[in-house]
């Protein structure tokens, strides 16, 4: 793949690319939530393998998919910062009594679950092919064809609205937002459009990593500290209170 592009095309050609990405991320979503236990294993790393060819086939370069090896040094600058300041917020949260139940998600209630989830599942299935997908791909088609603003805008924007089906059934499994929210129809729409808001920031700021850095590495650092560590801090507040 050729580390810049210069062809001009039509415009239309642009608008068709951010189409069939988007297409190819909604059908996504619906396969790996509303399928099989196998499908939503697969789902979302076959879908980045295959908007990485499209994305190959439509002349999209290493760099502007954040994979150059130019930024590789400035990326990990950012990834370990990224993952050190997520890692404090995170002991300052379970330190603190208010924060702590937050942390009482039932997916995470063994330290070995939780470890295999942290250092297998999370990185291999989600974070990475979802940071191909949306900091890579999706980011370089809408930054051809709206720049910047149309990155951060769109590109956050339907980032949120892809943990709609991830989010269904939230409030029911954390403790702590169940206390707040409660179990019924009215706390499972909060805490679906609460997922959304809060995922679509976590969106503006891997999307201001991916710029700042130039590589996929820093959002890929914070989307997994985000995620594996939440996930083991989950696991260690549950045998604390347990114990």
């Amino acid at each position: 793949m050729p580390e810049t592009i210069a062809v001009h095309r039509p415009r239309y050609h642009a608008y068709l690319d951010v189409a069939v990405v988007v297409a190819v991320l909604v059908c996504t979503n619906l396969i790996a939530h509303f399928t099989t236990v196998w499908a939503s294993v697969a789902a979302v790393p076959v879908a980045a393998a295959v908007l990485l060819g499209l994305a190959w086939s439509r002349g999209l370069g290493w760099a502007e998919l954040g994979l150059s090896p130019r930024h590789w040094r400035r990326g990990t600058l950012y990834a370990l910062g990224a993952v050190a300041l997520v890692l404090a917020v995170v002991a300052v949260a379970i330190a603190l009594p208010l924060t702590r139940q937050f942390f009482l998600s039932n997916r995470y209630a063994t330290v070995s679950g939780a470890l295999i989830a942290s250092m297998v599942v999370i990185p291999l299935q989600t974070v990475i092919p979802e940071e191909l997908a949306f900091r890579g791909v999706l980011h370089g088609t809408l930054d051809r064809l709206w720049g910047a603003r149309g990155v951060f805008a769109a590109g956050s924007l339907l980032f949120g609205f892809w943990h709609i089906a991830s989010s269904l059934g939230l409030t029911t499994g954390n403790q702590g937002l169940t206390g707040i929210l409660g179990g019924g129809v009215f706390g499972q729409i909060a805490g679906i459009a609460g997922a959304v808001v809060a995922t679509a920031i976590a969106g503006v700021v891997f999307t201001w990593l991916r710029r700042r850095s130039g590589s996929l590495l820093a959002p890929i650092a914070l989307h997994w500290s985000l995620n594996g560590v939440g996930a083991l801090a989950a696991a260690l507040v549950w045998h604390v209170t347990l114990s």
